[in-house]
């Protein structure tokens, strides 16, 4: 009886979670600007010291930019000097001899999946691991360059045409 118990709770909780974080309040430093991805992301995404907005990003010395989208994703467009390391199948080899005290700042679409990654790079031993909060598209909100294996693009990955409508249509090229 006490293992249903707890096995039914577990199950309460997960389903609570996956329904979503409640509204947080979102501080000024982590808002994009653009209301309706801000509404989302503060239902979706952890708001906590390890966000860093993307002018935080860009104060870090020396950090690791990870990408956790999937290759396709990270070929549209990415941060300028970021490394692909995936998500469904995460590249993990590419951190073999990185400095566990190295920041490193994991990014995605919109910080869902790069929020797990980040969780996972902290249970592997790195020490300074923070979301990008609003990942690529508030980076690309704020103005900030993209890439892609020729240079500067203003095409922006948008993971589908739902999660498309969280970023402006006049910005960039969404591909999907």
């Amino acid at each position: 009886m006490r293992y249903l118990n707890v096995s039914l709770l577990t199950l309460v909780a997960c389903f609570v979670y996956a329904c979503g974080l409640g509204s947080q309040e979102l501080p000024p430093r982590l808002r994009t600007g653009y209301p309706p991805l801000d509404e989302r992301l503060s239902r979706m995404v952890t708001v906590d010291s390890l966000s860093l907005s993307p002018a935080e990003v860009r104060r870090l010395p020396h950090p690791l930019l990870l990408d956790a989208r999937e290759p396709e994703e990270y070929a549209v467009s990415h941060l300028p000097g970021a490394e692909n390391i995936g998500y469904d199948d995460a590249r993990y080899g590419l951190l073999e001899g990185v400095d566990r005290d190295r920041p490193v700042v994991v990014y995605c679409t919109i910080g869902y999946r790069s929020e797990r990654m980040a969780e996972e790079l902290r249970s592997r031993g790195f020490r300074r691991v923070y979301n990008l909060y609003g990942s690529i598209y508030a980076w690309a909100l704020a103005g900030y360059p993209l890439v892609d294996e020729d240079g500067p693009t203003r095409r922006l990955h948008t993971y589908n045409r739902k999660w498309g409508t969280y970023f402006p249509d006049s910005l960039a090229t969404k591909v999907y």
